[in-house]
């Protein structure tokens, strides 16, 4: 999942011609995967059934929140779509975070969410200082 984002960052980097292209690929992309990483609690809510019911409420209500974070970020220009984006993955790392222990979620998880979270949020705010330098 994080080739796409590697891919792009770096083709928008290299290929300036079409970087614009290329960086509205990446938010697209990144919102997406945003989307996806949101369904994550959803499927824990429902496949976990020792969790306590405020909790799985919670699992829930959250999990449609990065999706409506990405939406507005797929329409909006330059810098600010790709900032929404990083923002969605930490507050959904933070999550992550808080659902672990009460969830019984198994040991890996967290570490692995946490790589995949820092190199999504590096590949984007490559993407929006570069958006930043296309637009001077």
């Amino acid at each position: 999942g994080l080739l796409p984002f590697v891919g792009l960052a770096l083709t928008a980097f290299i290929d300036r011609h079409h970087g614009i292209v290329w960086a509205d690929a990446l938010v697209a992309y990144g919102a997406v995967i945003l989307s996806f990483v949101g369904a994550l609690h959803w499927g824990f809510a429902m496949a976990l059934p020792a969790m306590p019911q405020a909790l799985r409420r919670n699992c829930f209500v959250w999990s449609v929140v990065p999706a409506l974070l990405a939406w507005p970020a797929t329409v909006l220009a330059g810098s600010i779509a790709p900032l929404i984006l990083v923002l969605g993955f930490v507050v959904h790392f933070v999550m992550d975070k808080m659902l672990v222990g009460p969830a019984g979620l198994p040991a890996w998880y967290l570490p692995l969410r946490l790589r995949l979270t820092l190199v999504a949020c590096l590949c984007l705010l490559l993407n929006a200082w570069q958006g930043l330098s296309l637009l001077s």
